[in-house]
């Protein structure tokens, strides 16, 4: 099969990458920098060096393909205080939509998110929204949303808080239900879709391991040595002034307030409840411990 990959070779594309070329597909892989290249190579990929924000190149890329993989990359400093977030993400979803239809591209997978059937009360999370309502316009075209819950990787972001204040804190926590996936965990879950019989619309949660808040600080305490670390709730406002006073953009970190809140709420997994995924991904909370630790005692 032929397919093109977007996001380059990160987190998720590079596993992915691997996953596909094990499998025999015939891959190209979309990337903003041409010092990729190589690597890509090395993968046994075609590299496709260019920019999103260029749909003649999209949709030249994107010809011929029998499957196209989109999602939308990290394109936005969220301290940069005159960026504007949700636009910058529309202009994508608008270029993907554009390039697969004028390329005549009939099976998308895209890299949605947990929450992404929220048109109102989810916060940053609301762009993915925007991005799947962008992709549903192409009639023509047989889609699966992927929708991750909350990647381990951000649970980067609270080693500085532990080492200054020996807590993990926002606006969720305690007894809340955090549902965590591994990129490796997505990447084996695209590659199984792709398999799969086509269906014209198709959500898939991917979910690696659920524990409440404090069984995740307890864990990942352990592996630094704090083992009754714990992860303190904080109301709305204490988050927002404490999100702004790092810097953040107040209208993203307004964003991210109203995002944790509903993760608080239950509403962004309400959805995810009712359609859990028979099978979770192979990487627990455990497992992620130990790649913490090293990062932690890094900084």
């Amino acid at each position: 099969m032929k397919i093109v990959l977007t996001g380059s070779i990160g987190h998720i594309g590079l596993p992915l990458a691997q996953l596909l070329t094990q499998q025999g597909h015939e891959l190209t892989i979309i990337s903003s920098k041409e010092d990729r290249a190589n690597a890509i190579r090395a993968l046994g990929a075609t590299p496709a060096v260019g920019a999103i924000e260029d749909v003649d190149f999209l949709t030249k890329t994107f010809t011929g393909a029998d499957l196209v993989y989109t999602m939308i990359p990290p394109i936005v400093n969220y301290f940069d205080p005159t960026v504007d977030l949700f636009a910058e993400c529309q202009k994508v979803a608008d270029n993907f939509t554009k390039a697969i239809k004028q390329a005549g591209v009939k099976r998308v997978i895209h890299l949605s998110s947990i929450g992404a059937h929220l048109e109102h009360g989810s916060g940053l999370i609301k762009l993915h929204y925007n991005v799947e309502q962008a992709l549903n316009t192409l009639a023509d075209t047989d889609i699966t949303f992927m929708r991750p819950v909350g990647f381990y990787y951000n649970l980067y972001a609270y080693i500085g808080l532990i080492k200054q204040q020996g807590v993990i804190a926002a606006n969720t926590g305690g007894d809340d239900i955090a549902t965590l996936v591994a990129p490796s965990d997505i990447a084996a879950a695209i590659a199984d879709e792709i398999s799969l019989p086509v269906a014209h619309r198709r959500v898939r949660y991917v979910v690696s391991d659920e524990l409440t808040c404090n069984e995740v600080a307890r864990i990942l305490g352990e592996a630094i040595g704090k083992p009754d670390l714990q992860w303190v709730t904080l109301t709305n406002e204490q988050y927002l002034q404490g999100l702004i006073a790092a810097g953040m953009q107040p209208a993203i970190a307004a964003g991210m307030v109203e995002m944790y809140a509903s993760v608080h709420e239950g509403i962004l997994s309400a959805d995810y409840f009712k359609n859990r995924p028979a099978e979770f991904g192979k990487v627990k909370v455990k497992d992620f411990a130990k790649d913490f630790a090293v990062a932690y005692a890094a900084k």
